[in-house]
């Protein structure tokens, strides 16, 4: 019994060290040392991260990160990952960061942390014109697609759990199930609905209605005072000189949220 438990007593031991050492790779200090920041990016999300013609990342999250790094002084290293990643990347010590399309919730905050908002969006459920869908309880039988582990995937789970709801790995492939008849409707951001209609000439999708405003922040593992402090002042920074909002408008077409701007 003894010997059990004093094995019992080790594992927990050195599993706090490994925890313990992750965040210490990745405090501001680290990040300088090592020459290059680690920055998580969700990829297939139209206008925030994507492949362009020549297959190289493109969007706002991309140019938001080498800004960052170039302010920082260091190299980017960009770890390219699907949206149901983005918390556990931060988690394992994958990336330094995350700047990708992340909203700031409780629950993520229960397991990482987060910066001021670096941006926004909304969710909005969308379809074609003759679907009359007005709020959650017109979604009752209607088959309807979301990115798994997003906002929108556990707004409709809780609101409109009678719909019949299709999960899919990351936003291209939504957009494509919308574009090829897969579902009836989607819930997702306007980007998003933008790309299907590219396609969709015949019957574009519209908002039926907006669910949510959500404020985007810079994920970063929990017990970084330094780099969070960092980060929210570089943030600060860059949203009084315009910086953010000039990256923010070329690739979507209009200005950040005023609750993003306001609430530096």
């Amino acid at each position: 019994m003894q010997i059990s438990k004093l094995v019992r007593n080790l594992g927990l031991c050195a599993g706090l060290v490994a925890l313990c050492g992750a965040a210490q790779a990745d405090s501001l200090d680290k990040i300088k040392e090592a020459g290059t920041i680690r920055v998580a990016v969700a990829m297939g999300v139209p206008m925030f991260s994507y492949a362009n013609a020549k297959m190289e990342p493109e969007g706002s999250d991309i140019a938001t990160a080498q800004q960052l790094a170039k302010d920082l002084g260091v190299k980017l290293e960009l770890v390219q990952i699907t949206n149901a990643a983005r918390v556990p990347t931060i988690q394992t010590g994958k990336a330094d960061i995350a700047i990708a399309n992340l909203s700031i919730t409780p629950e993520r905050a229960k397991v990482i942390d987060f910066s001021i908002p670096y941006a926004s969006l909304q969710t909005i459920v969308a379809a074609p014109k003759d679907l009359k869908i007005k709020d959650y309880a017109d979604l009752k039988g209607v088959t309807i697609g979301v990115t798994r582990a997003t906002v929108n995937d556990a707004d409709i789970s809780k609101n409109a759990s009678d719909a019949n709801i299709r999960r899919y790995e990351d936003d291209a492939t939504l957009v494509t199930a919308a574009v090829t008849g897969q579902v009836q409707a989607i819930s997702s951001q306007w980007p998003n609905v933008a790309e299907a209609n590219k396609k969709l000439k015949a019957k574009p999708y519209e908002t039926k209605f907006v669910q949510h405003e959500f404020m985007l922040g810079i994920a970063l593992p929990q017990n970084n005072p330094e780099l969070k402090a960092w980060l929210n002042q570089w943030i600060k920074t860059n949203l009084e000189n315009g910086n953010l909002n000039t990256i923010y408008k070329q690739y979507h077409g209009n200005d950040l949220s005023p609750a993003v701007i306001k609430g530096q």
